[in-house]
């Protein structure tokens, strides 16, 4: 019997062997000498006697054993060697006893090398045990700017909350991710139930995340078990059976292939609708297609939020414009807690096209659009990659550019003070294009930077204490609100005076947006062979975007703020071009240069005349979470 599992296993690694020596790559077992920080650039930690992942373990200590094996563990030293005969005892002793006797090992970025006990290893996966038991000692390095490196610490960081070794992700922040996940605050530790938890929920679901092919992915098990945790919630998982669990993983497939790529390039921006303008009264639905019934779903109500409010006047500018074709409902007051019911209700209620307008509801509205394949569901956000849905947003940034180009040249005292609401993605866009729009019409202007959702702060007071000549509020007016403090404003005699304010119209994005639909354009969007997920980020040419005037505003700033309107529309002009300062340094050297859409989408960083920061999670109100959870800027490292 040992005979036979040898010759067997000594033909698999012979295939290994080969087909690593095709690929280039090294055909026999990694050793941990070779690839060891300098002596003095590392730290050695025992951690006694730990449960190694058999799939963790990938090579020896030394050079001394490593050529009797391939790459794969499995031996390559023919069957009549006093090693195969070792090789065969110890297997017949795993079939009829166990092999219980712990290996040494020593762990180096989470991957594990033999010291002693290579053969036990070889035959232990060679019947596909889980794991082994070893004595362990951890080698650290030290910290670096390296990716790598970077996981590496906060999975240190992780395992003295919860030992767990099995589990590893390709990105950083994915830790911290799991912990948060799972129900646990940062820094709480586990007990041993939750451990035993995690460790069943993690291993049924790798068992079918592999089964369908999860090997074949660029990406760790661990990546996908964090997104699909995030969509379905970490405790619902464990009641499914696992018919359910399998038909959950097989309709989510597409997510984990998105999440093969890399960083910036898994979504596809959609600058311009593909079609002619025509009248939506002047197209036929296509055969197949029933009228269309569409809800929107809002966080608040429109009398409480601006940005309600804009997207419900695109929701009645539609049934004003196109009642013969389609038909809207809306959802107010929607929260993380009953999003998933709302979703329910309206898809039960006939409505074949969903619009949610919060990045905070991108994760139940992926799952809805999972779970029902003939409906179509957008969400309003941006630098979200999701293949189950489409998102969608308005270039503001092009209008806040001329709304600080109007605030510098109204400066008197060159201070100015721009209000942001939450730090994420597109925001920051129109901070910088703010004070980029400033600092041309006035070098010496200066943006004093405010959050409303930044806790603990009298927004009244620190624009008193600055003093400044403008100031940006919020977008638009609130209709519960009789306040004048929005779009550009300054300060006479205690009373705010509008000079400009953005414009969303949304209804003429739904339009358009619908238009594709109904015209059978909306298909040709989706390229079949690629899996980047598609966002729609539409602006002032596409007449999504706009500013409005104030009497008050001099003539001549006027017909500037107009000339550079008409080259931003034209796409002569991009307000991200030429060099460009952060407050650290030359984001952009290059003078002829534009950053690119997919550049401008996930800035990080803050224009050199803006005076204030970035708020970190922990400096913002609890209102904030849900929003900074899905669509907060991660700032880039290194």
């Amino acid at each position: 019997m040992g005979k036979e599992d040898y010759i067997s296993a000594y033909k698999m690694g012979k295939r290994d062997y080969q087909a690593r020596m095709l690929r280039g790559e090294r055909p026999t077992l990694q050793v941990l000498d070779d690839i060891m920080p300098a002596k003095g650039a590392y730290s050695e930690i025992p951690l006694g006697l730990v449960q190694i992942p058999i799939d963790q373990i990938v090579g020896t200590k030394t050079v001394g054993r490593s050529n009797s094996f391939a790459g794969n563990f499995m031996p390559i030293l023919r069957d009549n060697t006093e090693f195969a005969s070792k090789w065969s005892i110890l297997s017949t002793s795993h079939v009829e006893e166990g092999i219980r006797d712990p290996i040494k090992a020593y762990e180096y970025m989470n991957k594990f090398y033999v010291e002693e006990g290579n053969k036990r290893v070889s035959v232990m996966k060679y019947f596909g045990v889980v794991s082994i038991p070893g004595n362990v000692t951890r080698i650290v390095p030290r910290r670096t700017d390296e990716k790598e490196n970077k996981i590496y610490f906060e999975f240190l960081d992780f395992y003295q909350l919860a030992p767990i070794n099995y589990i590893w992700f390709s990105q950083p922040g994915s830790f911290k991710k799991l912990q948060e996940l799972v129900g646990k605050e940062p820094g709480e530790q586990w007990t041993e139930d939750e451990l035993l938890k995690f460790s069943y929920i993690f291993t049924r679901f790798t068992a079918e995340y592999k089964a369908k092919g999860g090997s074949k992915l660029k990406i760790t098990a661990g990546d996908a078990f964090l997104a699909f945790i995030t969509l379905y919630g970490y405790d619902e998982i464990e009641d499914k059976t696992t018919n359910e669990l399998k038909t959950l993983i097989a309709k989510t497939w597409e997510e984990f292939e998105l999440l093969q790529e890399e960083h910036g390039q898994e979504i596809e921006l959609k600058m311009k609708p593909n079609q002619e303008k025509k009248s939506l009264l002047n197209i036929l639905l296509p055969l197949g297609i029933s009228r269309l019934k569409a809800a929107f779903i809002y966080e608040k109500t429109p009398g409480t939020s601006a940005w309600t409010y804009a997207h419900e006047l695109g929701r009645l500018y539609l049934e004003q414009t196109s009642p013969d074709v389609l038909s809207t409902v809306s959802y107010e007051n929607g929260t993380t807690e009953n999003i998933d019911s709302l979703l329910e209700d309206a898809i039960a209620n006939g409505c074949n096209l969903i619009f949610t307008t919060t990045p905070a509801f991108v994760p139940a509205s992926v799952k809805a659009a999972i779970a029902n394949p003939d409906v179509r569901i957008l969400s309003c956000s941006l630098n979200t990659s999701h293949r189950y849905i489409r998102t969608y947003y308005s270039r503001m940034h092009e209008a806040k550019f001329l709304m600080g180009a109007i605030a510098g040249a109204m400066a008197e005292n060159n201070r100015l003070v721009y209000v942001g609401d939450y730090p994420i993605y597109g925001s920051i866009a129109n901070i910088n294009a703010f004070a980029l729009g400033a600092k041309m019409i006035n070098p010496r202007s200066e943006v004093y930077l405010e959050w409303f959702s930044r806790k603990e702060i009298n927004i009244e007071e620190r624009i008193r204490e600055i003093g400044p000549s403008c100031i940006s509020g919020r977008d638009m007016v609130i209709p519960e609100d009789a306040s004048r403090f929005f779009g550009i404003y300054h300060m006479e005699d205690g009373y705010p005076r509008n000079l400009a304010m953005p414009l969303y119209h949304w209804g003429k994005f739904y339009e358009q947006l619908i238009r594709s639909i109904m015209d059978g354009t909306w298909k040709y969007d989706e390229n079949p062979s690629s899996v980047k997920a598609i966002n729609y980020w539409w602006g002032m040419s596409e007449g999504v975007i706009d500013v409005i005037f104030s009497k008050r505003l001099p003539i001549g700033t006027k017909r500037l703020v107009e000339l550079l309107r008409a080259t931003i529309n034209s796409g002569e002009f991009n307000p991200f071009s030429g060099i460009l300062y952060s407050q650290t340094g030359v984001v952009q050297d290059d003078a002829g240069r534009s950053m690119t859409p997919e550049e401008i989408m996930s800035i990080d960083w803050l224009a050199e005349n803006v005076i204030g920061t970035i708020p970190t999670t922990d400096e913002l109100t609890k209102q904030a979470e849900p929003v900074i959870k899905q669509q907060g800027v991660i700032k880039k490292e290194g």
